[in-house]
């Protein structure tokens, strides 16, 4: 059997209890299935997943795209689909480490015009912390199911030993040789200060040239990408003490001190009807952007990606913002309500926020409305989207976009192993 195939057969036992809710197995594996069905191109060293309507490869969206996965990875084909895009992503860091989405092989075709050029293997050089954090907390998942290790001897150690030069490195930009500069496109598709950005203070943070939506950082600390950056160290270190290498586990240990240490000092805030929550960004001179957007390392992530627990307090007042009209990026409509992004029509919402929201709460009655709510708004299509009209879910933004049907297979699954799925569509039928 191929890996699609197994993967088929362990998602089966759902069937009974997805047919209570109209056409809920029918969107769950179309959506579970998308990945490996759609965007996954195996060769025979490694393993390429291209991000569905565009095809290039992001580091963090191939990661997204399988991590529904590793729980089946004690079979031998998902496994090796796994290493391949661990050994594939190890390749690309250690191509170019600023980069943030890859061609599945050289090619000379530029869809944008940036300076410096990047490298034919490039698709595009927008510097994001995530893009590195990702392939970590891949890394350490995948260990913890299989007990694997033999991938990370070779590449991807040297690929480890890359993603820390670059946080340190970063940490005071002003050194940094790195700089973006593109030409005939909107401002957030560029940086400024001559593609070097917004001067920022030297705080213990690692600085962020752009957000996981790929849209430029206003200031150059991206908050929930340093929370993310400190946990990838701890995904780190245990892979460095697996590999025996005690000098990059110090220097793995120090950024995760230093990282949390600057968050701590200059990433919270005082709202004045929330109390202390996080900000989304700062320069660390004082200056702040308030916000959360959809795409993940998001404020509203924070749970999800291990950063802390559901019930955080500090966590639960930024939940607070970030879910209400204080968020400029928060909307309402008719059929949704959740978060959207900048990077995307003004009011529309994202099925991955929405799945990201589920996945967070600690209300079985929140839960419930928000799986309604992304089931009622796939536009007739079957399939999560980029983003939605909430009044209008037939206008959404990017037809095939795996990385929020991955999500929606996420949220359902881990709900069945919970044992709470049952409960939930129960209550989301009598709504």
């Amino acid at each position: 059997m191929s890996a699609m195939e197994k993967i088929k057969s362990r998602i089966a036992p759902l069937k009974e209890t997805l047919s209570v809710y109209p056409d809920l197995w029918d969107i769950f594996e179309r959506c579970f299935l998308n990945t490996i069905e759609t965007t996954v191109k195996e060769t025979e060293t490694d393993t390429f997943v291209i991000t569905g309507d565009i095809p290039a490869m992001w580091l963090r969206d191939s990661t997204a795209q399988v991590l529904h996965y590793v729980r089946f990875a004690d079979d031998p084909e998902i496994a090796k689909m796994i290493e391949g895009l661990l050994s594939r992503q190890a390749d690309c860091i250690l191509r170019d480490p600023y980069a943030n989405a890859f061609n599945r092989e050289e090619n000379s075709f530029k869809p944008y015009n940036d300076f410096p050029r990047a490298s034919d293997w490039v698709w595009e050089r927008k510097y994001e912390i995530d893009s590195l954090c990702y392939p970590m907390w891949l890394a350490e998942k995948y260990i913890n199911k299989t007990g694997n290790t033999a991938f990370l001897s070779g590449i991807f150690h040297e690929a480890i030993k890359t993603v820390l030069k670059v946080f340190a490195t970063e940490q005071n930009h002003e050194k940094s040789d790195y700089l973006f500069i593109r030409s005939d496109c909107p401002p957030s598709d560029t940086l400024s200060h001559e593609g070097k950005g917004a001067p920022v203070k030297v705080t213990g943070m690692t600085w962020c040239g752009f957000r996981p939506s790929d849209d430029a950082c206003v200031l150059g600390y991206l908050i929930p990408s340093n929370l993310f950056a400190v946990r990838a160290m701890k995904s780190v270190k245990m892979l460095l003490k697996l590999l025996n290498d005690e000098d990059s586990y110090k220097e793995a240990a120090r950024l995760e001190k230093e990282i949390a240490e600057g968050v701590e000092a200059y990433g919270k805030v005082q709202h004045p009807e929330l109390g202390e929550i996080y900000a989304y960004e700062t320069d660390g001179y004082g200056n702040y952007v308030f916000m959360d957007d959809a795409n993940v390392p998001s404020l509203l992530a924070l749970p999800y990606l291990e950063v802390c627990e559901k019930d955080d307090p500090l966590y639960k007042r930024t939940r607070a913002f970030v879910l209400s009209k204080h968020n400029p990026y928060y909307y309402e409509g008719a059929l949704a309500k959740g978060v959207g992004s900048p990077h995307s029509p003004a009011g529309y919402i994202w099925p991955i926020a929405l799945c990201v929201q589920a996945m967070t709460s600690t209300d079985d009655t929140e839960i419930a409305s928000l799986l309604k709510n992304v089931l009622a708004t796939t536009g007739g299509t079957g399939f999560m989207h980029e983003s939605f009209d909430p009044n209008k879910p037939e206008d959404f933004t990017r037809p095939w976009f795996a990385w929020a049907n991955s999500m929606l297979a996420e949220t359902i699954l881990r709900l069945y192993e919970e044992g709470k799925l049952e409960k939930i569509l129960k209550m989301a039928k009598n709504m």
